[in-house]
């Protein structure tokens, strides 16, 4: 182990002995310690699942990046390893930013964008980016091998490289801004990890949908080909792209050695306040599972008060139904629930009905006819801060966060569903909240911070009745 590898994981360890516990998840995965973003590297690999991300050891705010690491059987249960890479070297001095993992013949090997600051750290008017490989024997100690990928001419941004293998032939894509400040994305042919060649611009934005896409992935699902992206720069409109900076997908068909002909436009993911660079893997037997940043930059993160920030959201499962992308999370997360709790079907009228006293680490299934509801407003609170709900009025699904210790008072929606049956499943941490609707079709996930008395998990309606004709709720393992 190198000596930056080792002060980086001193400092993680005696960190993580100061670390508060009000916020820290009981079932995501978060950093031991100190700052947490993208993840990076997810592969199934020899018998364990990997889940590497963008690491800052030495502060909860964003500094030189590290990759951490953590490992799982499961994909639910994780077990952190030490720092994996450090910066330092002339090609990724002021950082190992995101990138992916592949077994080559065996070899555990991450591929990932060394960065510089050539004019002072922050100003992203001069920096130099290239694509880096580093190898393991063992799983957990990496080696650097150098750069294998530099950028072509008049591309300065150049990062997040996602690589696979098909047809005997190594494939990566990289995300790019080019010269005019448009977002694109590159694909590469390679013969090796060391050895690469431009082969096309695999897709590019338009004035409206972005000034750089970053943490590109590419993969089949169903028939199709997902172009995954998170475009910076595009601006709201309406209900749609209210975060900072947007993930979400283009459908389309391709082959090696062909454009990627797009069949269908940029949308979103997930609809929630917290959900960024989602990376995509095959799990053991071929699911095609993502697993995404559950936080947004720029936003307020009260966690940095107990020496940690970021957490990634529950692996999903990712179907293609009538065109459109689903999400569910994976079957694993049934094997943590613990105490099951029926929900008797009920006629709310203006009325709150008590679910929970202490939810911390629950997932809860609610069903709602909507043939017998006509209620202004029904759904789900935790405590005074979360409500997830239904507004008859605007015919939308509503998640509100109402945490003013905390300057944090906003609401993100989604159109409500076709059909009489709303199904919720939701789940939630010390501070997280996942909703998915009718079985995947919608997703919201964000970020929440109840005081530790504020857990009270309840149904309401306000302004009417609402039928809540069936559900379930469990309390979910903490170990």
């Amino acid at each position: 182990m190198n000596t930056r590898l080792e002060r980086a994981q001193q400092a993680l360890e005696q960190a993580e002995t100061l670390r508060g516990n009000v916020f820290y998840p009981t079932f995501h995965l978060a950093p031991p310690a100190g700052w947490m973003n993208d993840p990076n590297g997810l592969i199934y690999h020899q018998g364990v699942y990997h889940a590497f991300y963008q690491h800052h050891p030495f502060s909860e705010n964003w500094g030189p990046m590290h990759w951490g690491h953590a490992t799982s059987k499961d994909m639910v249960r994780w077990q952190h390893q030490p720092v994996a890479l450090a910066p330092g070297e002339e090609f990724d001095r002021d950082g190992c930013f995101s990138g992916s993992a592949v077994d080559d013949n065996g070899i555990l090997s991450l591929i990932y964008t060394g960065h510089v600051w050539l004019s002072g750290e922050g100003n992203d008017s001069a920096i130099r980016e290239v694509q880096c490989l580093a190898t393991s024997e063992d799983g957990i100690h990496f080696t650097k091998q150098g750069v294998v990928l530099t950028p072509p001419e008049n591309i300065m941004h150049f990062r997040d490289p996602k690589v696979w293998q098909e047809q005997g032939h190594w494939w990566m894509v990289v995300g790019a801004r080019d010269d005019c400040d448009r977002g694109q994305v590159l694909l590469y042919k390679g013969d090796s990890l060391r050895h690469w060649t431009l082969d096309r611009v695999l897709a590019k934005a338009n004035a409206a949908t972005g000034y750089m896409w970053e943490c590109p992935d590419f993969f089949p699902l169903g028939e199709d080909n997902i172009l995954m992206c998170s475009p910076q720069g595009i601006r709201a409109q309406g209900h749609d792209y209210q975060n900072v900076f947007q993930s979400g997908y283009l459908r389309g068909h391709w082959k090696p050695g062909q454009d990627f002909s797009i069949t269908q436009g940029f949308v979103e993911l997930d609809h929630g306040h917290d959900f960024y660079a989602p990376q995509s893997f095959t799990a053991a037997d071929g699911r095609r599972i993502i697993i995404a940043w559950m936080d947004m930059w720029e936003s307020i993160m009260p966690s940095k008060q107990e020496g940690w920030a970021g957490c990634l959201t529950l692996p999903r499962e990712l179907r293609l139904c009538d065109g459109k992308v689903s999400m569910l999370p994976v079957e694993e997360v049934c094997t943590l629930r613990r105490e099951h709790r029926p929900l008797a079907p009920c006629l709310l009228k203006n009325s709150v009905q008590r679910l929970s006293e202490n939810a911390q680490a629950t997932e809860i299934i609610v069903q709602w006819d909507l043939s017998q509801t006509d209620a202004e407003r029904f759904g789900i609170t935790l405590g005074d801060g979360l409500s997830v709900f239904v507004d008859n009025q605007t015919h939308r699904l509503c998640l509100n966060r109402d945490y003013p210790a905390y300057r944090i008072q906003d609401s993100r929606s989604v159109a409500l569903p076709q059909g009489n049956l709303l199904e919720l499943r939701v789940f939630i941490d010390r501070s997280s909240a996942e909703v998915f609707v009718n079985q995947g079709e919608k997703t919201l996930s964000s970020r929440i911070y109840p005081q530790q008395d504020q857990h009270v998990l309840s149904l309401f309606a306000e302004k009417g009745q609402a039928m809540f004709s069936q559900g379930d709720s469990w309390r979910l393992s903490t170990e």
